[in-house]
């Protein structure tokens, strides 16, 4: 072989053998095409509860900018309209009444139940595709050690697993300690919030050389009202917990909601350290409503109820150079439509069986509208369903059975109760609500521990 054609061959083989290996801090294309997904709740958190939708007093400049880079939903929904359902639909892609779990895990002697392990998870799901996962901050979907989430698909899980506890003390609203690390109990200082926080920069520091899916369920702002400097409010063995003044706790409120964002700042901090701010995904929205003290955005009901204050939430999403920017998205969108749309971005699908979300990808990457669909909510007494833009609420209690009849394109603040003028469209509603009820009913219940 003559000189020249050796030379041309070295020239060939160096390129190839470039292109197939790269250097120690090159990813695989593989790699590169899947997108980390960081997914942030929010606990109590009402539709007009950040100062993108609204809120005048309470400052939240990083998912006000996330907003401005990303998409923010006028319809997203919590699947509940309490804490443990929403996580279910959220960890199963299903609505929470075929998983069982259609009202809270109580702390409560501390129940023997939680999502069953028969159930396949959104970190066992995208661990077939080589995801790590972690969730640190609350669960509230089991207290015994068979439901801890490093059983169900998290690589890692450090946090707590009731509905609530002292932000400082970590103590639970019976008076158990609950603060883990996977499945051992342990004793860490630091406000709650700060916490989740750092727990989710190192496992992003930690990760960042391969795909992750990052939960980073928030306390804030439920109850106990404490901010970074606050008194602990409960003790070991004791359940009870120490509320503050009425004139104190708009200000405490505040600042548990800003601290948070402040969380989330750092968050998107060290993705744009890490270099992964172009290959990340993020959602933020909150679990159901506000109560009381929090700011639903003038929706009717609050926490609990079916009325659109009860699970119509604040969402954004946010892909810088994917997602187009300042996009307002008015398309309805439920928790459970989470895990498929994941999925569906790494060209897969769910392996679970009775998926009820669906994908909205092609809304996120180009705006495409949603197709029809009837979206329903049930709690011990009070059900809704939505087709179209009707919405009929079908309430039971002491006896009394009260139906309302809303235009929620028309009506959003549920004000104006059309039963009597549409008695068809009730009639109509409350078959598509019975036959759903019935459905849902044969799912997975509640599963008793050992």
């Amino acid at each position: 072989m003559k000189a020249k054609q050796i030379l041309i061959v070295l020239l060939l083989s160096s390129v190839a053998y470039s292109c197939t290996t790269g250097n120690n801090n090159e990813k695989t294309e593989d790699e590169i095409t899947k997108p980390n997904f960081i997914f942030i709740m929010a606990d109590d958190l009402g539709y007009g509860g950040i100062s993108c939708y609204g809120n005048k007093t309470i400052n939240t400049p990083n998912l006000d900018k996330m907003a401005t880079e990303g998409i923010r939903f006028t319809d997203f929904h919590s699947n509940g309209a309490v804490c443990s359902p929403t996580r279910a639909a959220l960890m199963t892609g299903k609505y929470q009444q075929r998983t069982g779990v259609n009202g809270v895990i109580t702390a409560a002697n501390h129940r023997h139940t939680g999502l069953s392990l028969d159930e396949i998870t959104i970190a066992e799901e995208l661990k077939k595709y080589g995801y790590t996962s972690g969730i640190f901050g609350k669960w509230h979907l089991g207290y015994p050690k068979e439901h801890n989430p490093s059983l169900q698909g998290f690589d890692e899980f450090k946090g707590y697993v009731s509905g609530n506890v002292d932000y400082h003390a970590h103590i639970d609203q019976e008076g158990y300690p609950d603060w883990w690390r996977d499945t051992t109990l342990i004793t860490e200082e630091g406000y709650t919030t700060d916490l989740i926080t750092k727990y989710g920069i190192d496992f992003i520091k930690k990760n960042k050389d391969k795909p992750f899916f990052l939960y980073l369920p928030h306390e804030a702002p439920h109850a106990p009202y404490q901010g970074r400097n606050d008194n602990v409010v409960r003790k070991a063995g004791v359940s009870k917990t120490r509320v503050p003044g009425a004139d104190s706790l708009p200000d405490i409120y505040k600042e548990m909601v800003e601290v948070m964002d402040e969380g989330i700042g750092n968050i998107f901090s060290t993705l744009k350290e890490t270099g992964l701010d172009k290959n990340t995904i993020v959602i933020f929205c909150s679990d159901n409503g506000a109560n009381k003290y929090g700011d639903n955005g003038g929706l009717n009901g609050n926490k609990g109820s079916v009325y659109e204050g009860g699970h119509r939430v604040p969402a954004i999403a946010w892909y810088p150079g994917k997602f187009d920017a300042g996009i307002i998205s008015e398309q309805a969108v439920l928790t459970m439509d989470i895990l498929p749309t994941m999925l569906d971005i790494i060209g897969e699908s769910p392996g679970g069986e009775n998926i009820d979300g669906i994908s909205v990808k092609d809304h996120l990457f180009s705006g495409k509208e949603l197709p029809e669909r009837d979206l329903f909510w049930s709690a011990p007494g009070k059900d809704a369903v939505r087709s179209g833009g009707w919405k009929l609420v079908s309430i039971r209690r002491k006896g009394n059975h009260r139906i309302q009849l809303f235009n929620i394109e028309e009506d959003v603040s549920e004000k104006n109760n059309l039963f009597d003028e549409y008695p068809e469209k009730v009639e109509q509603l409350q078959k598509k609500l019975e036959e759903w009820k019935k459905e849902v009913k044969t799912g997975v219940k509640i599963v008793s521990g050992k």
